[in-house]
């Protein structure tokens, strides 16, 4: 497994990470629509350009496909869950099975873009958990995450991390566009 620059020093939470582009011109901008400007229809656009990496990269066809839990305040805020558009899109194309409630989102947490790289891991740290309920459906089994952006992957980890403690045995990460690192 490749691993970038910035990811050497941290424990392997994911399994893969692939992105469809880089987060910048023309695609921050339509993310940007898509995500807060009330857009969802952009979802099938946004997710050719994943379908196409996902074409190039292989990556073995997990068991579930799980959208990144959105908090209540920020759901009613935007009318939906940006991940769980692109999720259930993506499931049909791939068919695939997609799940928005097996992943809980325990409580809401400020906005990650509002701080600093390193304060992004802890402001995750216990916002998530498996339906205790459906615990059985993910146990040795693969899941790939689906979210929009990947900034510092802080997010994406965390739930890596609980997957894995309930006992998901490989955790991929399926997103839109990646923040490329500074050079």
């Amino acid at each position: 497994m490749r691993r970038c620059g910035a990811c050497l020093g941290q424990e392997v939470a994911l399994d893969l990470s692939v992105a469809g582009v880089d987060y910048g011109f023309p695609w921050n901008e339509l993310l940007q629509q898509f995500k807060f400007g009330g857009r969802p229809e952009l979802a099938e656009l946004l997710l050719d350009r994943l379908d196409a990496a996902l074409d190039d990269a292989r990556p073995p066809a997990p068991d579930w496909l799980l959208p990144v839990p959105l908090a209540l305040p920020r759901l009613r805020e935007r009318g939906y869950n940006q991940s769980w558009e692109l999720a259930r899109r993506m499931a049909r194309r791939r068919g695939l099975r997609c799940d928005a409630r097996l992943l809980l989102r325990l409580r809401d947490t400020p906005h990650q873009i509002a701080l600093p790289a390193a304060q992004r891991a802890s402001n995750m740290r216990g916002a998530f958990a498996v339906e205790p309920l459906r615990l059985a459906e993910l146990r040795g089994r693969s899941v790939a995450l689906v979210d929009d952006v990947m900034t510092t992957g802080a997010t994406l980890r965390e739930l890596a991390r609980v997957l894995r403690a309930a006992g998901v045995i490989h955790v991929q990460a399926w997103i839109i566009a990646r923040t490329p690192l500074p050079p």
